[in-house]
Parts: structure tokens; C-alpha cells; sequence
């Protein structure tokens, strides 16, 4: 297990590296130059050249590259051109809010596909396996940005449950949060929903007709039993696979639903980031998915082994 992660780790280093590099070059392909966003369309020439200097944009690009890899290996990412303010610091406050949507998005969408999965999978071709089916494939058609407008018109719009969008911290209103919550985390955990479940119900389908399971069926053991402590174990174990694609892609999300939303998160940050072409925060952005999204993906691997101790890492 040691070995295994030692050089896991060793890989997410130059990935990493790899995806800042690229979208390095890309972002700064982008039309535009901070300086002039942020003095304005008044400001003189000279005034924009001087606050090139003064941010290392006339540099090359690779030398922008290398002095802000230098920045990010001793812990500097760098200092935002459009808050004025460390990198860190913004990427900091403002993690809590997407990791509170992106983890009630997931805890949303299993509590909602594991029930589901397995009944659909017990009761096949009944009127509920049926109606599940016919959710799934809708919930997966739909993008995120419509059903968060088609939210926001029905329930906020017309039916005035819930504000259209805006954050309020847990700290100060435990009950605006949740209210404020509700809309967005449908709306980021809707598809993982339709995904999960289906995906469930697959595994759920293949070890029920295990010889395992008929062993413990003729046991006299009760079918609920059979089902959540012998079954599910190993019908997660694909599942965990699709879960810890979409932790590492709950940044991604982000980026719609809190622009839809109003939610002061990473998501909307980096939306505003790339309209200003703020190049530390992007990179920022870009590196904190990247990290977050591998690092899923290998606490993923890890369960694998509590899950089924069949498995070995090493292999």
C-alpha cells in the first residue's frame, strides 16, 4: 500500500504540471490584456505598459510560466491582478462554499440512486422500474444550466418557495443556507443521480444472479439482508468509480451552477477570472481541480481494497 501511493503521488506531481502548463498557454491565447481591464478603455498607453511591467506580462511566456512554477512550488501562487489580493487567500475563502455545494450535490444524488438502484433492480419491469428509467434518461439529457433556469421559474419565479439565487453562510442563518442550498445542489446532483442509479441498478442485476447470493438465500436469510449487507457491497465497487469522477469534476459543475446561482464559490470565481483575464487565478483554479480531481480518483482506488480485500493495488 505504501509503495502504491508513493508512486501515485509521484504521478500527480508532473500531471499537474502538465494541465497548469496547458492551460497557461491557452488562457493567455485568449483576446485581451489585463492591464487595459483594469485601467480601462481611457487609460493612456504608457500607463498600460507600465502596469505590464509591473505585473511580469511583457515577460516571455515560458518565463512567465517558470517564475510562477518557481512561485507554486515554495507556496505562492501568485497575487490576483483583478481583487488585489493573494491567490491563496481567495481560493481559500471561497472553497468552503463550493465544497459545501458539491458534497450536498453528492450526498443528494446517492441518497436519492442507492434506494432507487436497488429496487429497480429487485422489481424489474414493474411501473416503478419503468418510471425510474424514464427519470434517469431525462435527468441525463438535461443540462445543467436549463434545469437550474427551469428551477428557478418554478419554484422561485412562480411558486416563490425559495430565492432565485444568493448565499447566506451557515454560520449566520442555519436555515437560509439550507434554503438557499436547495435549487443549486438539485441542479448540480440531478445528473449524478440518473448516472449513479443506473449504474446501481446494473451491478445490483449481475450479483444477484451470484452463486453467493443463492447460498445466502438458502440460509433463510431475510431478502433485505441479502440485498444491502451482501449484494450492494459489490455492486458499489463500479459505482465508486463514477463517484470519484464526480468529485473531481464537482469544480466543473461549479461553474455553471454558481453563475446561475449567485454562489460565491470557486466556480464563479473562475468565471470572473477568465472575463479579466486573471492569469494567477486562473492558474489557481486550474491547479486546485486538477489536485482535487486526481486525489478523488485515489481515494477511490484506496476503497477499492475495504470493499473487496480480493483486490490488491499492487496488481
Amino acid at each position: 500500500m505504501a509503495r502504491y501511493l508513493a508512486r501515485r503521488i509521484l504521478f500527480i506531481i508532473p500531471v499537474a504540471l502538465l494541465v497548469c502548463f496547458i492551460i497557461f498557454m491557452i488562457i493567455h491565447l485568449v483576446p485581451g490584456d489585463p492591464a487595459r481591464i483594469l485601467l480601462g478603455e481611457e487609460a493612456t498607453p504608457e500607463a498600460v505598459r507600465a502596469l505590464r511591467q509591473q505585473l511580469g506580462l511583457d515577460q516571455p511566456l515560458l518565463v512567465q510560466f517558470f517564475i510562477w512554477l518557481w512561485q507554486a512550488v515554495h507556496g505562492n501562487l501568485g497575487q490576483s491582478i483583478q481583487l488585489q489580493q493573494p491567490v491563496l487567500q481567495a481560493l481559500w475563502q471561497r472553497v468552503p462554499v463550493t465544497l459545501e455545494l458539491g458534497l450536498a450535490a453528492l450526498l443528494f444524488s446517492l441518497v436519492l440512486a442507492v434506494p432507487l438502484g436497488i429496487y429497480s433492480a429487485t422489481h424489474r419491469n414493474s411501473f416503478l422500474d419503468w418510471l425510474v428509467n424514464i427519470s434517469s434518461l431525462i435527468g441525463t439529457a438535461i443540462p445543467v444550466f436549463v434545469l437550474g433556469l427551469l428551477l428557478i421559474f418554478f419554484f422561485a419565479v412562480g411558486l416563490r418557495f425559495v430565492p432565485p439565487g444568493g448565499y447566506v453562510p451557515f454560520s449566520d442563518d442555519p436555515l437560509g443556507n439550507l434554503r438557499d442550498l436547495i435549487m443549486p445542489m438539485i441542479t448540480l446532483g440531478a445528473g449524478s443521480v440518473a448516472v449513479n442509479m443506473r449504474q446501481i441498478k446494473a451491478g445490483m442485476v449481475e450479483v444477484l444472479s451470484q452463486d453467493y447470493i443463492r447460498t445466502a438465500r438458502a440460509k433463510g436469510l431475510a431478502e433485505r439482508r441479502v440485498y444491502y449487507l451482501h449484494a450492494l457491497r459489490n455492486a458499489l465497487i463500479p459505482v465508486l468509480t463514477i463517484v470519484g469522477i464526480q468529485i473531481g469534476s464537482i469544480l466543473a459543475g461549479a461553474v455553471v451552477v454558481e453563475t446561475i446561482f449567485l454562489w460565491p464559490g470557486i466556480g464563479q470565481l473562475a468565471v470572473t477570472s477568465i472575463m479579466s483575464k486573471d492569469y494567477p487565478v486562473v492558474q489557481g483554479v486550474v491547479l486546485l481541480s486538477a489536485l482535487s480531481y486526481m486525489a478523488a480518483n485515489l481515494l477511490v482506488d484506496i476503497s477499492y481494497v475495504v470493499l473487496d480485500p480480493r483486490i490488491r493495488l499492487e496488481k
